[in-house]
């Protein structure tokens, strides 16, 4: 049997993302913020490095420097003083002698390998090495050795990581060039929509898409402009689409996308810009908008709570990722041993919800969380993976191995 769903006609998700990112507009405005507040940012020039890294020869243990041809004629060195990180030797250091060290010190000039501490018994003559390097240089890193003065070290497109932050702080970059922050409006429709604390009539539910929907947004780094709850009235929603379309770079709205929706969403937006309608070949999540209003982009999402979540993850966010110059890599796959029978039908792409595991023996296994239908939100919060079964794909039954896509974690 196959799915009911899967008329022909329907866009295969490779085709409709294609689309997005070609249609989409790259946002080229950028700005310099403080290395404190870039983590997320992405960068709007390379980052070219103005030091090296380490900024000088230094010890990688605690112990003794020392010129390693002095062994070949002395068995014991006297020691001639001490470097410590930040307060290095000064002086000439005499020959046939050995200076104390420690980790991070600058190696004292006249010096070219270090002996750990443990591998040497001090005297009042001097230091004995117990056990000899095998080759001048030993325990010693170089100027540069990690970063050279002058190298690239990220590329525009860049998507700052809190390790970044660091490696940029070793750099002594204070201001980072980043491209401004997308603005992303987002508002919901329907007058059965509550906001949570609110008491639900009969026939009403609370609206948890648009928070959804806004956290998913944060974590990407954009700035999310929530115009909350609008009526089920032409001109309010009118009125919404157009402030949306002049404070934002793109509007987002869920439901109102699916043929027979008894709302004013479609005519609305086709008659201040031009928006395509598509149906997906994947489950859940056929329905979906994607067009262009006068001064924005805008991404339909379908209202089931489920659908929208992977539309926004397979679609959106990739068009927004797109739309700030981001390079950000593909979601990481993996094959696992699914442990529990999947029921699919052939004809869409299925994204079900798992839970990815390693067993005894360190191997990926993946379990179902249960019902897989798209208005069952629960579903996504228990999960930390999709279970990816292709077009073709019927039924799974335990032991059969699957493709598995780790939830983006700046997404989820």
């Amino acid at each position: 049997m196959t799915d009911c769903c899967a008329a022909p006609g329907l866009m295969p998700l490779h085709e409709g993302l294609e689309k997005l990112v070609t249609e989409t507009p790259v946002v080229t405005e950028s700005e310099s913020v403080a290395l404190e507040d870039c983590l997320d940012r992405v960068l709007s020039d390379d980052i070219i490095s103005p030091v090296n890294v380490p900024s000088h020869d230094n010890s990688a243990m605690d112990g003794y420097a020392f010129q390693f041809s002095d062994l070949k004629h002395h068995s014991i060195l006297p020691l001639a003083g001490q470097s410590l990180a930040g307060h290095p030797y000064q002086g000439t250091m005499p020959s046939g002698h050995c200076i104390r060290i420690m980790t991070g010190a600058s190696i004292p000039e006249g010096t070219d390998t270090v002996i750990m501490q443990e591998q040497t018994e001090p005297s009042d003559q001097g230091i004995t090495f117990t056990k000899k390097p095998s080759k001048p240089g030993n325990n010693v890193r170089r100027a540069g050795e990690d970063i050279a003065e002058g190298c690239q070290v990220f590329r525009k497109g860049h998507v700052i990581k809190a390790q970044d932050i660091g490696l940029l702080a070793s750099l002594g970059v204070a201001k980072v060039p980043v491209v401004r922050k997308i603005k992303v409006a987002l508002f919901s429709t329907g007058d059965e929509l509550k906001l949570p604390g609110e008491t639900l009539g009969h026939g009403d539910i609370y609206d948890s898409n648009r928070f959804a929907v806004s956290a998913m947004l944060k974590r990407l780094g954009t700035e999310v402009i929530d115009l909350g709850k609008i009526r089920d009235d032409r001109s309010a929603i009118r009125e919404a689409f157009l402030e949306a379309d002049q404070r934002a770079d793109a509007v987002i709205t869920s439901g109102g996308v699916s043929v027979g929706d008894a709302d004013f969403v479609k005519d609305i937006l086709n008659e201040i810009g031009h928006t395509s309608f598509w149906k997906l070949a994947i489950k859940p999540g056929k329905p979906f908008a994607f067009g262009k209003l006068p001064n924005s982009v805008f991404f339909g999402l379908p209202g089931n709570p489920v659908s929208a979540t992977v539309t926004f993850q397979q679609l959106a966010a990739p068009a927004l990722h797109h739309m700030m110059g981001a390079k950000r890599p593909p979601a990481i796959e993996l094959p696992a041993t699914c442990c529990t029978p999947l029921k699919k039908q052939p004809g869409r792409l299925e994204f079900q919800r798992g839970i990815l595991s390693t067993n005894e023996r360190g191997e990926a296994e993946v379990v179902t969380t249960g019902s897989q239908g798209s208005g069952i939100l629960r579903s996504m919060s228990m999960a930390n993976c999709y279970i990816v079964l292709p077009a073709s794909q019927g039924n799974v039954e335990a032991g059969e191995t699957v493709k598995v896509q780790m939830f983006d974690k700046p997404l989820m």
